[in-house]
């Protein structure tokens, strides 16, 4: 999934995202994250324990990632690089 805080061009990262049983909760790197149901600003997503806004979403094949474009500083967490380069290169 990629993830992308701080406003328009905040930190960037592409990782492996994990659901819970229900689908309410994302997980990623020991962070709980919960929808805004359409609530947020530039945002879909917030962390359940510090309140901080982010966009949450697949990756695209085009790396155009970014929510206002552009693959820019988006850092790609190293246990999933080779599965996202072939993910990439199959576009």
């Amino acid at each position: 999934m990629y993830l992308e805080s701080g406003g328009l061009n905040g930190p960037a990262r592409i990782g492996r995202v994990y659901f819970s049983k229900t689908g309410r909760t994302l997980y990623y790197k020991g962070r709980k994250f919960r929808s805004l149901k359409g609530s947020g600003f530039k945002a879909n997503y917030f962390d359940v324990d510090t309140g901080a806004e982010f966009w949450i979403s697949g990756p695209r094949k085009d790396r155009s990632d970014r929510l206002h474009g552009g693959h820019l500083g988006v850092e790609v967490d190293a246990d999933i690089l080779g599965e996202y380069h072939a993910y990439v290169r199959d576009a």
